[in-house]
């Protein structure tokens, strides 16, 4: 597996690219893209297109495409290029794309090199940090995938705007979790930050300690053995939502899962670890101020099913991290299915 390196915060995207690739000698460069990504973002690497012969890839966009056939693609377009263990894949998009480009790069030849450069805010505070690979199979999000770190991670702030709103509220709620994870005055940061007028400047900084945040969990539990299960708050009650939302047609991105997912798991916070409700009560109002509602299902077994099938879960008890207080975590929780139920009820 590859050494874990801090991602580099660039000011100038092709300036880095070109100083990375000038000190390592790769046979062949193909740059993986989604269809929405090579549109509105291609054209900020032109400049190192003028440099190097690139080869491209060119996928599906949307979260239903991170599938073993759209690896399969890949793999089929690196043989027609004649990729060997020499050469290098670059993952430019969102989360889908740097997990699934990834995930693609690892297997092939038993692993060639990758670099991410994440372009939404999702992927630049989360998916760019931690090696996590992977595609969603049989209905179930990041269901295959391997561990495995990119060469490096360029993060540049200039292709957010190219995201709409509901984009950048999608990365906000991963870097709401790191607040929650972390300490009041981040969270209070992120809750005063105003998301209608966007300071990119004041954003660049959040996003630097965001990674930070989730940087220091991955680089003292790797394999996601201990502590590193903590980045999982919000997430339980998040993917279920998410994959029911793939399931059904629903326009519901990731990170919006994920806020919604924190006010359920907050509730059980409150039940199970004395979690402050004043706090509690403050951040589930802010999370519904800025996203959108969910409506729950008629059945909610089937949102219990996709707890079940977390691959965080063994002997088939749901696993929940459940918050004390801001900053002040516990892994392994195991809540009742009566009380999983209550904090459906509270989004």
């Amino acid at each position: 597996m590859e050494t874990l390196s801090f991602p580099i915060i660039s000011k100038d995207i092709n300036q880095s690219l070109k100083d990375y690739l000038s000190k390592n000698h790769f046979d062949l460069i193909v740059l993986l893209y989604d269809k929405n990504t090579y549109q509105h973002c291609k054209q900020k690497l032109d400049e190192s297109y003028s440099v190097y012969n690139f080869k491209e890839i060119i996928v599906e966009s949307e979260e239903d495409n991170k599938s073993i056939e759209q690896v399969i693609n890949i793999w089929n377009k690196l043989d027609v290029f004649s990729a060997s263990r020499a050469s290098l894949l670059i993952n430019v998009g969102g989360g889908m794309i740097t997990d699934m480009g990834g995930f693609a790069a690892s297997c092939y030849k038993r692993g060639i090199s990758f670099i991410n450069i994440p372009t939404s805010l999702l992927a630049q505070v989360d998916a760019s940090v931690g090696g996590k690979t992977g595609i969603n199979f049989n209905g179930f999000k990041n269901n295959i995938g391997v561990f495995n770190n990119a060469k490096r991670v360029f993060i540049n702030t200039d292709f957010l705007r190219t995201l709409d709103k509901k984009q950048i509220l999608s990365g906000y709620g991963e870097m709401l979790k790191h607040g929650i994870l972390s300490d009041e005055d981040y969270l209070n940061d992120l809750i005063n930050f105003n998301l209608s007028t966007l300071n990119f400047q004041e954003l660049n900084l959040l996003i630097n300690q965001s990674i930070h945040i989730k940087y220091k969990f991955v680089e003292e539990d790797p394999n996601e053995l201990n502590i590193r299960k903590a980045l999982n708050f919000g997430h339980t009650i998040g993917h279920a939502i998410e994959s029911y939302a793939i399931k059904n047609n629903l326009d519901i991105l990731h990170g919006e899962a994920v806020a919604i997912g924190i006010i359920a798991e907050l509730y059980l916070s409150h039940k199970y670890t004395n979690f402050p409700i004043e706090i509690y009560t403050k951040i589930r109002s802010y999370i519904r101020n800025i996203y959108p509602r969910f409506t729950l299902p008629n059945n909610t077994d089937e949102l219990l099913m996709y707890m079940k099938h977390d691959k965080k879960n063994t002997n088939d008890k749901i696993n929940f991290t459940l918050m004390r207080n801001i900053g002040d975590y516990t892994i392994d929780n195991y809540c009742t299915k009566e009380d999983i139920l209550n904090s459906l009820k509270q989004i």
